[in-house]
């Protein structure tokens, strides 16, 4: 079984796209720099149903066990991608679950 790691994000207002461009290119270069991501994918909100509660950008990262979604949580990379993307945010919902 897969850890499911799932990160959405609302962005503020005022958060230009090319913030939003550099936010989502540093994301994804974190399996580059963190090896126990074992998958990751991500996307845009194109759900027609008005229920996004403003959350528009959702990313999906998989681990092997959560020893290894810890390691990640801490690592510095991730640390530093935190703090890069969180003044731009209004909002973030993160969910883990084992997929069955």
């Amino acid at each position: 079984m897969l850890l499911r790691h799932i990160v959405l994000f609302a962005f503020k207002p005022a958060t230009s796209a090319p913030q939003i461009d550099k936010a989502i290119q540093a994301f994804r270069a974190l399996p580059g720099q963190i090896s126990d991501i074992t998958a990751f994918e991500y996307g845009e909100n194109v759900s027609p149903e008005p229920l996004n509660d403003g959350l528009s950008h959702a990313f999906t990262l998989s681990f092997f066990s959560a020893e290894a979604r810890d390691r990640y949580l801490g690592h510095p990379a991730h640390v530093a991608f935190i703090e890069q993307v969180n003044p731009l945010l209004a909002k973030a919902v993160i969910v883990d679950y084992w997929a069955a």
